[in-house]
């Protein structure tokens, strides 16, 4: 194997394997947040929404009191004021005289993008049905899909979400894979592969990825019917359609093969949509029609390879949204588990690269 950790705060060991540093009064304080998290959040989200924190980062170091807020967004003074106050509390705003300030916490809230994407799949896609994750942890079913409909996984179910539902799930998605592709691209076509298949590509924005940095590569997507059909659409507007094919299927029917003799087998943030024995066989299925000069490219963003806490943070967040809203038995894995996994399934990892996008690390691997 050989591995490039390409970041020095690797591995996550430093985060979590000490005690936290902080007074008994402060933890106290860190206690209560998770209690009224809920209520923080929403008091945060509505700030947002009703542009309370752009006025006031538009009024600078210069203040906007409560009555001018009111005036200007056609509000009461009352929902301003106890916005506002919560906001004091959360470190969003902070106050000089009757007039309120954009604090760093609030900048980063209002003009972050990662900020911007988290807080909406949150809302949209996770916030009602998290509710139910206690049902989903006992279960073993992600119970608080039921607020949207009657399925099983969320996967099938994606292209008929509510529309709020469905952008923030593919803006999520597509905001952690799309920061990896400049970095990735590169290391995919090194060898000048001819044919890849994208296994859950989607809706094909990889796929087109790829078509457009190789002019010679041809595509197949595994994916179900509705998410073949999108990126069907999206190829065609963009006059791939030639190179790019769909190859419908449900992988975690083991009596699907896959698409034989590729050259790269692509699975970029699909494994952690699965349970251990799911991926094994899907796994499995890959090497049984991969070639001897055939590659199987794994990316995901492992909780334990994280270069920075707050990544660790989000990413261990993201396994409880698989857990209550997407399937009720996968996760968001320690490196440790997949590397186990492929080995399992009769391949090794050739390379092993770290801190590529936004916290992604790329497994190459070969069949034994």
């Amino acid at each position: 194997m050989v591995s490039y950790h390409t970041n020095v705060l690797l591995p996550f060991m430093s985060f979590y394997t000490k005690p936290k540093k902080i007074t008994a009064l402060d933890a106290k304080f860190e206690a209560q947040k998770i209690a009224f998290a809920p209520i923080t959040f929403q008091a945060a989200r509505c700030l947002l929404k009703f542009n309370i924190l752009s006025e006031i980062d538009k009024a600078k170091d210069s203040g906007v009191t409560v009555v001018v807020l009111a005036q200007k967004l056609k509000l009461s003074e009352y929902a301003v004021g106890v916005l506002l106050d919560m906001g004091l509390s959360m470190g969003l705003v902070w106050q000089q005289d009757d007039k309120f300030i954009l604090d760093k916490v609030g900048h980063f809230l209002l003009n972050d993008d990662m900020s911007q994407v988290n807080l909406n799949f949150s809302h949209d896609l996770c916030y009602q049905g998290l509710f139910e994750l206690e049902n989903s942890l006992l279960e073993g079913k992600p119970k608080g899909l039921e607020v949207f409909g009657d399925w099983e996984t969320i996967y099938p179910a994606l292209s008929q979400l509510p529309d709020d539902a469905k952008a923030s799930w593919f803006e999520f998605d597509h905001y952690y894979s799309d920061h990896a592709f400049p970095a990735l691209l590169p290391i995919v076509f090194e060898h000048k592969p001819r044919t890849l298949v994208d296994v859950g590509g989607n809706t094909g924005k990889w796929a087109i990825a790829c078509t457009e940095y190789d002019p010679k590569v041809e595509v197949t997507i595994m994916d179900f019917p509705g998410q073949l059909k999108v990126a069907h659409k999206n190829a065609l507007d963009k006059g791939l359609e030639k190179r790019i094919k769909g190859y419908p299927t449900d992988l975690l029917d083991e009596s699907k093969a896959f698409v034989a003799g590729a050259d790269i087998y692509w699975m970029s943030q699909f494994l952690d949509c699965f349970a251990k024995k799911e991926i094994l066989s899907i796994l499995k299925r890959a090497a049984a029609v991969m070639g001897p000069n055939s590659q199987l490219f794994i990316v995901e963003t492992f909780w334990d390879r994280q270069p920075f806490e707050a990544a660790a943070y989000c990413v261990n967040a993201t396994s409880l949204y698989f857990t209550a809203m997407a399937n009720g038995n996968s996760r968001m894995y320690h490196s440790k588990d997949m590397l186990s996994l492929i080995s399992a399934a009769g391949m090794y990892v050739d390379e092993d690269i770290d801190n590529l996008g936004l916290g992604h690390t790329l497994l190459k691997c070969k069949l034994k």
